[in-house]
């Protein structure tokens, strides 16, 4: 049975007036291809999934688009650049592929998930190896506390204090940041601990 959500609904109502009856249209296609859909709101848009996501709707401003997982392997030569989505920017019932396709791509998506298929990402390739500017160095050995909890950061979370450092343009702005930097690694602190 489908699942669906009333923030898919509240999300429907406050697209913009061009953009509602598309979204109503692509959710109702994908439940019908895909028996037990469920609905979910993640990063702020409405995702249908059956063992993972499959695909996901938005509304923007003045255009609709529709993503799927792995569109590569659903997708394949049909995706249109351009837009967020597969399939360029939607701005009317008119602009969506036939039902038929639409259906088609649901249900391979869930055959991938089905199947353990998971997506394919390009490489990002190795990164440089991690350059401690020297004000932090210096500071670093003049505080055994903070040389400590600097030692039990993980490497991206020393790599986002040394470039944060690095990065700042100014030398107040740099002096600014290492005494910040000091301050939070001897509370064991990453960076970003804040968004935590």
């Amino acid at each position: 049975m489908s699942h669906r959500d009333p923030r898919v609904d509240a999300y429907i109502d406050r697209a913009a007036p061009f953009a509602q009856p598309v979204l109503r249209h692509i959710r109702e296609v994908v439940h019908d291809a895909c028996p037990g859909v469920e609905e979910t709101i993640k990063w702020g848009m409405p995702h249908f999934e059956r063992r993972g996501i499959l695909c996901s709707m938005a509304a923007f401003k003045e255009h609709c688009a529709l993503t799927f997982w792995n569109a590569p392997d659903i997708v394949g030569e049909a995706a249109v650049e351009g837009a967020m989505g597969e399939f360029g920017r939607i701005t009317s019932l008119g602009d969506l592929p036939p039902d038929d396709r639409i259906r088609g791509y649901v249900r391979k998506a869930w055959a991938l998930r089905e199947a353990g298929v998971t997506q394919t990402r390009p490489s990002r390739g190795d990164k440089p190896p991690l350059e401690v500017p020297a004000p932090l160095l210096r500071s670093l050995e003049a505080d055994p506390v903070a040389t400590q909890a600097w030692a039990a950061l993980t490497p991206s979370q020393q790599r986002d204090y040394a470039e944060w450092i690095a990065e700042a343009k100014r030398e107040a702005t740099r002096a600014r940041r290492l005494a910040q930097a000091l301050e939070w690694i001897s509370q064991g602190k990453p960076r970003n601990w804040k968004y935590l």
